[in-house]
């Protein structure tokens, strides 16, 4: 397999989080409607899906430029023993604030050095790169890297003409917002003989035009592609733990040890099916990105990703899958 990077640029407020299994659904869609994205059917890669995976996505991260480039993944969630060397003498409340860690674009990963940032460090590495129009446009205002705004529905009652109540009451929902050009980066692993970079960036091309998740027929969940390159895999050399970029569902019995927060996914069909008799899918109980899996053998580290696909999540559509896989970061951790 090989290791993609896609650079986006938000253009507008997100209603649905940028998370891996969601980016992936929304690729099944534009193969679905573009069979030319994939060299076979999609329906027999879905099926092959839990043996030989053709796409996994991951969530999509803060990227800068300085001089090199960085990537500002989530802090693992880990004890801090393990990332603070004098826990007793650290002040624990104010590294609880520090949420990000800085990995270079090799994506090599030492706990013992790694940059932790606060989201107000953050939001001053955003700032260094926008340009002084934007600057200027956003002075007086209060930073924030990712704020929140109320975005109000309602639905018209066509006897009275007006809103009213029950399912005609106005309601709201809240929308996301990147501090302007802002660049995230997504991680994409694909089999070669499945599809190529050229049309996975075509595909996401026309997912940031259209919009993605919640909210897109309003023009929210749009972005333009930046840039788009393959990768070198990271090396595992010496490594005996991996660092997850997007949700997973582990598979059993692999693990000895792991950390992580429980992510449960209350999943909705999108494009068609969002409006069929039943568009909800059934939840799936995952393991949030930044999660540390400890293998019990270094078989782990032939593949590129670990995790499992996960069946049986729709009765609208029986054959979907969801994507319970993740790529991983395989880094040396202290145990």
């Amino acid at each position: 397999m090989k290791l993609l990077v896609l650079s986006i640029k938000p253009e507008s407020g997100f209603g649905t989080q940028l998370k891996g299994d969601t980016l992936f659904g929304h690729f099944c869609w534009q193969a679905a409607h573009d069979p030319s994205l994939l060299s076979d059917d999609l329906g027999k890669w879905t099926a092959l899906y839990g043996e030989r995976p053709f796409a996994i996505v991951s969530s999509a991260y803060p990227k800068f430029y300085d001089g090199k480039t960085w990537y500002a993944l989530k802090r693992p969630y880990l004890p801090f023993l393990f990332l603070v060397k004098n826990i007793f003498d650290a002040d624990k409340k104010e590294f609880k604030k520090r949420r990000w860690m800085l990995v270079e674009e090799d994506l090599r990963l030492d706990l013992s050095s790694a940059k932790l940032l606060t989201e107000e460090e953050l939001e001053d590495m955003v700032c260094k790169g926008a340009t002084k129009d934007k600057i200027r446009t956003m002075a007086g205002l209060r930073r924030r890297f990712i704020a929140e705004a109320e975005q109000t529905h309602n639905t018209i009652d066509r006897l009275t003409g007006t809103t009213g109540e029950g399912m005609f009451a106005p309601y709201s929902e809240t929308l996301h917002y990147f501090y302007p050009e802002t660049e995230l980066a997504i991680f994409i692993l694909f089999d070669e003989e499945a599809t190529d970079a050229d049309r996975i960036c075509g595909a996401f091309e026309r997912i940031g035009r259209w919009g993605f998740g919640k909210d897109a027929s309003t023009g929210h969940g749009q972005f333009g592609l930046a840039e788009c390159e393959e990768l070198t895999l990271p090396d595992a050399g010496s490594a005996n733990a991996c660092y997850t970029l997007g949700p997973t569902v582990p598979e059993k019995g692999i693990f000895h040890e792991y950390f992580f927060t429980p992510f449960i996914r209350f999943g909705k069909h999108g494009d068609m099916l969002a409006r069929s008799a039943n568009p909800f899918k059934n939840p799936v109980i995952m393991a949030d990105e930044g999660g540390i899996f400890i293998p019990e053998d270094r078989d782990v580290f032939k593949k590129p990703y670990i995790g499992r696909a996960v069946t049986g999540v729709s009765k609208a559509m029986p054959e979907s899958v969801s994507q319970g896989y993740s790529i991983y970061i395989p880094f040396r951790m202290e145990i």
